[in-house]
């Protein structure tokens, strides 16, 4: 991803209480790293699809060596999960797989969802909803576990969505480094909070990426409700260095697309 942009405010969540309201945001550990995620069902969780693939050699992550932690915080969380299977667009396995497609193409479809195990109870965290879609100028905050606050959920209370590129692709301002991977991008929508995107990727120049979730939301739902299989990797894939945790480069670093 990208260092720190300087002058970011973050509101650090560093008590439980600060944390009533944000508990289905949580940190998706894997082998060797973590990302972000958030609920948007109650056995379902909203992250990238690079999170779900080893950043060494693009295989794919088994399901049950990842653990969502709702409401993670200096080693507890509200509930924990593990992924009993996931799901990412064709297209972009299909980059995966073949080495194939543009950094574009990985944005635009930079998303998993990851069926839990046993679903959360509200009574432990309430799911947030998706939004369909916002205007370039709208205001934004983005709850992510980033690299020197991975223990405890830190929120960036305002940046905007700047740009959109390709009709798929969001452009905003706010702050992403190692971690923020999969992090939800909220829009407030009649006074309520709705995910807009999630954190793709980043740039040297502040800048950060996501999809547009919509409709891709709805061909992965529909793909978890059939029980599809797990996405395969063949061999010779090409790395694309994107991912989580402390180790290596986890934001695609690349020009306007």
């Amino acid at each position: 991803m990208v260092p720190a942009q300087q002058g970011a405010v973050f509101d650090v969540m560093d008590n439980r209480g600060a944390l009533l309201g944000w508990e289905a945001v949580g940190r998706l550990d894997q082998p060797g790293g973590y990302c972000t995620g958030v609920l948007i069902a109650s056995d379902v969780v909203l992250t990238a699809a690079h999170c779900v693939f080893d950043r060494d050699d693009r295989s794919p992550l088994p399901p049950g060596s990842m653990v969502f932690r709702a409401g993670y915080h200096r080693g507890t969380e509200i509930t924990a999960r593990r992924v009993a299977r996931w799901v990412v667009p064709d297209r972009y396995a299909g980059a995966i797989r073949n080495g194939s497609g543009t950094r574009s193409d990985a944005v635009s479809t930079d998303v998993a969802l990851l069926k839990l195990v046993s679903p959360v109870s509200s009574a432990e965290a309430d799911p947030f909803r998706v939004h369909q879609g916002s205007a370039p100028g709208t205001a934004l905050s983005v709850a992510s576990y980033g690299r020197g606050r991975a223990e405890v959920l830190s929120r960036e209370a305002e940046c905007h969505l700047t740009q959109r590129f390709q009709g798929d692709i969001l452009g905003f301002d706010c702050d992403v480094t190692f971690g923020s991977s999969g992090a939800p991008v909220f829009v407030r929508d009649d006074g309520r909070l709705r995910i807009l995107s999630v954190v793709s990727s980043g740039t040297d120049t502040g800048e950060a990426y996501g999809p547009t979730l919509p409709p891709l939301l709805t061909e992965l739902m529909d793909r978890l409700v059939r029980q599809d299989a797990l996405p395969r990797a063949g061999t010779g894939a090409r790395r694309i260095t994107v991912g989580g945790g402390d180790r290596g480069d986890i934001g695609a670093r690349f020009v306007r697309p």
